[in-house]
């Protein structure tokens, strides 16, 4: 059985926003020297599901996949170092996009080069843009049956996918035929850390990569909206001293203050 798990190349989330850089000709950040890429942590999560799945059934292969203009060894490798059987990298100046059908086309080439794929897994959203549409156009690209926001995955007689869906008040239980594809939520729990000696061996490794040339397909804009600006918030504290002769002059003071601010209204008013 072959599980393909879809990672994406992100900012990490945690870098600070002064060491960005912010291009807004090119409606583009980036990260300083300083602040390494990771993978994105929903996909980090996609893969722990694979790995209990094997856990379960020694048969299964797992094989990573990622789509983007350009990648860190170091950092995708550590899919390897976990346990997964290979990496695959497409990578082409033209997928550094905030438009998430280019992506969806890529890893639908890839996967079908490979012969497709029995289970494909992905994280449920993208940190850096938070478009959260990759799987649901990926899924119509292959053509397979779509179960989303899973906080557990079984498969079960090597035929069918069942999940434990997250619902706002509880969850509940959905399957589907395989092959599917199925995306993942952090209900589900963190990525395993490698050993010493796996970090070791994955260093050794070399992903296969792959250029959009050699799937036959070409970047394709989607539907998306136009970036119009990009701005990094700029954020600040001011604090205001209430003074007064004593406890109730001062309550009066502080009423005052934060009618005059706009953060509390009298009774009456609407």
């Amino acid at each position: 059985m072959r599980v393909v798990v879809c990672l994406k190349q992100v900012i990490d989330p945690l870098t600070p926003a002064s060491t960005l850089a912010l291009d807004r000709n090119e409606k583009k950040i980036r990260a300083g020297v300083t602040a390494p890429p990771v993978i994105n942590g929903f996909d980090e999560q996609g893969l722990e599901a694979a790995l209990r799945l094997r856990e379960t059934n020694k048969d299964i292969e797992i094989i990573c996949l990622a789509a983007g203009e350009r990648f860190s060894n170091d950092v995708m490798k550590r899919s390897l170092a976990v346990g997964a059987d290979q990496l695959i990298l497409v990578q082409d100046p033209s997928l550094d996009t905030w438009d998430p059908y280019p992506i969806a086309a890529a890893l639908a080439a890839a996967i079908r080069q490979i012969g497709g794929a029995d289970l494909v897994i992905c994280g449920r959203q993208g940190s850096d843009w938070d478009n959260a549409l990759t799987p649901y156009i990926l899924a119509d690209l292959v053509e397979l049956p779509l179960l989303t926001l899973a906080k557990s995955v079984t498969v079960a007689d090597g035929k069918r996918v069942e999940i434990e869906r997250v619902l706002a008040d509880g969850s509940m239980r959905m399957n589907a035929q395989l092959p599917a594809l199925v995306t993942v939520t952090s209900e589900l729990g963190a990525l395993r850390m490698p050993t010493v000696s796996a970090r070791l061996a994955a260093t050794r490794k070399q992903p296969r990569q792959f250029a959009l040339a050699e799937l036959g397909t070409a970047v394709v804009p989607g539907h998306a909206p136009e970036v119009v600006d990009l701005a990094i918030p700029v954020t600040g504290r001011s604090c205001t001293f209430i003074d007064a002769a004593d406890g109730p002059s001062a309550g009066v003071r502080l009423a005052e203050t934060l009618l005059q601010a706009g953060a509390i209204r009298l009774g009456g008013e609407r």
